[in-house]
């Protein structure tokens, strides 16, 4: 495999963290709101957003390093 095609196979790997990142961090709000308004405990929100945000950069991270590897 050429240095270019190994180059370009990690841009597009690269190229939807932005949106797994939004993605999860949106859907953990989500469920938070959902799970604040169900039960009447207001600190699942701000909790389950804040827990979706370290998920998505370990995420991240842990997919960054498979690719240097």
């Amino acid at each position: 495999m050429s240095a270019d095609n190994k180059n370009n196979n990690r841009w597009i790997a690269l190229s939807g963290i932005g949106i797994q990142m939004g993605l999860t961090i949106f859907l953990g709000n989500l469920l938070g709101r959902w799970l604040a308004s169900t039960f009447e405990l207001n600190f699942l929100e701000p909790t389950l957003t804040i827990a979706a945000i370290f998920l998505s950069i370990f995420s991240v991270i842990r997919g960054v390093n498979k690719l240097n590897k």
